[in-house]
């Protein structure tokens, strides 16, 4: 009886992988690793920016990294990166909305720009009072989110992380961890919650538009078998 050879094929293309990682278990992987340095550049780069200018105090004894900041500011960003990256695109699969809204990697690197801009102008521009800042910096955010994301889940993951991080922040400032120079909401400024919020949907997209590589390869592999 003659024997049929099949030879196993693979999917011609597999996005930044390796065309061997397939697996949903190791593109999750890859794709925490990638979003935790993403985070921990983006905390040094805006860190530095705040300790320069005296917004966020330290205590000098943990000052240890060459970008002036603690070192356990880089991983715990890099760490809630990773998350808040991996939480969207399960929470758009979740409630059955993909995202769909402006999906490539040019609108992704625009959003990463303006957050960068709203950190820089809650350090950098002078405003009147504190409260000012804070409406600006909440109007800009807001823009941020209707920009590059306009989806309800977006805007919900957004504020939720925004609180718990407010949150965390205004409990590490009581412990004596570091301060912020003329705190005016407890123990922190008023326009924190704005960066939380805008640093969300940022970190957001680019989980969301990772994970679209990981449908490219499970379509492909469909297409084949």
């Amino acid at each position: 009886m003659a024997e049929n050879n099949v030879t196993p094929t693979l999917p011609k293309k597999c996005g930044p992988y390796i065309s061997s990682v397939t697996s949903h278990g190791m593109n999750l992987v890859i794709r925490g690793i990638v979003l935790f340095f993403i985070g921990v550049f983006l905390a040094l780069v805006l860190n530095l920016l705040q300790i320069q200018r005296n917004v966020t105090l330290f205590p000098p004894d943990v000052i240890t990294s060459i970008f002036s900041s603690a070192w356990w500011v880089p991983p715990c960003c890099g760490t809630a990166s990773a998350v808040i990256g991996l939480l969207y695109p399960c929470m758009d699969r979740h409630l059955g909305e993909p995202h769909k809204f402006k999906r490539e990697w040019s609108s992704v690197m625009r959003c990463v720009a303006v957050f960068v801009g709203i950190n820089h102008a809650s350090a950098k521009v002078d405003f009147a009072n504190n409260i000012q800042l804070s409406l600006t910096l909440a109007a800009l955010s807001i823009g941020l989110w209707w920009t590059f994301d306009r989806s309800r889940s977006g805007f919900g993951l957004g504020v939720g992380i925004a609180f718990l991080a407010t949150l965390v922040s205004q409990l590490l400032v009581y412990n004596g961890v570091y301060q912020y120079t003329s705190p005016d909401f407890l123990y922190v400024r008023s326009w924190l919650p704005c960066i939380f919020f805008a640093g969300g949907i940022t970190m957001g997209n680019i989980g969301r538009q990772l994970a679209m590589y990981e449908c490219k390869v499970i379509a492909e592999k469909s297409h084949e078998d």
